[in-house]
């Protein structure tokens, strides 16, 4: 497979598992970190942390809308619930297996 390819697939897998992520709003993003380790943040630093190394200059807040779909402000309105302690407990649980 040549490189142009390459990129082109794995631009469309990103499409797609944002395209995901947007129809699934239900799924809270704690949820995300304590199943997989990232959540839609995550994607939002990791896409502008990548616009920064090409040299463009992209928000977190730009790049939340993008992941997103809208601004997160809304889209947090709209969707995200608070965490229950089990929630909370299975985060913190986590985290301290990575800082380990």
């Amino acid at each position: 497979m040549d490189d142009q390819t390459q990129i082109e697939l794995e631009a469309a897998v990103y499409r797609r598992l944002v395209a995901h992520l947007r129809e699934r709003a239900d799924v809270q993003n704690i949820d995300l970190m304590n199943l997989a380790g990232f959540c839609r943040n995550c994607l939002s630093k990791w896409y502008a942390a990548a616009a920064e190394e090409k040299g463009i200059t992209v928000s977190y807040d730009q790049a939340r809308e993008v992941v997103y779909g809208m601004p997160y402000d809304e889209w947090k309105a709209k969707n995200q619930n608070a965490a229950s302690p089990e929630q909370q407990a299975a985060f913190a649980a986590a985290q301290s297996k990575v800082a380990h």
